[in-house]
């Protein structure tokens, strides 16, 4: 993968991450899991946790954690009010840059 495209990805990642747990609770793995088969979209856990644990710090989250039927207690992630606003305003600075390539790209010649 190029660099542009780790760095692309980066930049992605929350908003990917939000997206997820937008459509219902759950925890890291499963975040992981969900995204893996979304081109240009697969994230490690070693991308994940730590974006998660930011968004929780800083309010965007909720957590509440359980026993996992197996393996360590789970972190089950849920949108905040502030969580909410955060994804709309990332849905919408995205639209607005993609649209803004869109019309830069059309009929540029690959």
């Amino acid at each position: 993968m190029n660099s542009w495209e780790t760095q692309l990805r980066k930049g992605v990642a929350e908003l990917a991450i939000l997206a997820v747990i937008a459509r219902e609770e759950t925890y890291g793995y499963r975040i992981v899991e969900s995204l893996q088969g979304l081109d240009g979209l697969s994230l490690s856990e070693s991308t994940v946790y730590p974006v998660l644990t930011r968004l929780a710090r800083d309010g965007v989250l909720l957590v509440r954690t359980e026993a996992s039927p197996a393996g360590p207690t789970r972190r089950y992630y849920r949108l905040s009010t502030s969580g909410r606003q955060r994804l709309r305003d990332l849905s919408e600075s995205v639209r607005t840059v993609l649209g803004s390539l869109t019309t830069l790209l059309e009929g540029v010649q690959s």
